[in-house]
């Protein structure tokens, strides 16, 4: 059985881990291998996701007999009404397990527990299989934008909203 639960700040080592072992088998073909590494750099240093956690963002790790296979990244009221999932991975040996569905799901509770008006998220506009996901969960592309991150880097995005 999947649980989705509370990730601590000791458990972000999680995290990260299974972002090490996701991006380049989601971003292999759309990213060139430098800003896999430097995206991985800037995003998951264990200093940066202490640092989101310190700032009020909640981590969830989905895990199966203590493994653990997934987690989102969550922001409530990130633009006032609106929670935004700034981060959500399964591990490629774990998709297709329903642990995507489960994790938007804790997402919606946490959400609706806030009185939030929708969820937001960002997703790269080369990223097919994400983007039929959040489609057929109900997400609807309400915009596109372009993210400078350094380094000669961009982000090239559709911003999906989920009203709840």
């Amino acid at each position: 059985m999947i649980n989705i639960v509370p990730a601590s700040k000791e458990e972000l080592i999680h995290v990260q881990s299974i972002a090490k072992k996701t991006w380049p088998d989601t971003f292999g073909e759309i990213l060139s291998p430098k800003q896999i590494e430097y995206m991985l750099s800037w995003m998951y240093s264990l200093e940066t996701l202490e640092q989101q956690a310190s700032d009020g963002y909640l981590f969830f790790l989905a895990e199966e007999n203590g493994e653990k296979l997934g987690f989102t990244g969550i922001e409530v009221n990130q633009v006032l009404g609106k929670t935004k999932i700034h981060k959500i991975y399964i591990l490629p040996t774990a998709q297709g397990k329903g642990i995507g569905k489960l994790l938007i799901k804790k997402v919606k509770e946490i959400a609706l527990e806030n009185n939030q008006a929708s969820l937001l998220l960002n997703v790269n506009k080369y990223n097919q299989g994400a983007i039929d996901f959040y489609e057929y969960l109900g997400f609807v592309q309400i915009k596109e934008e372009i993210i400078d991150i350094g380094n000669g880097y961009v982000m090239d995005d559709y911003v999906f909203e989920l009203k709840l």
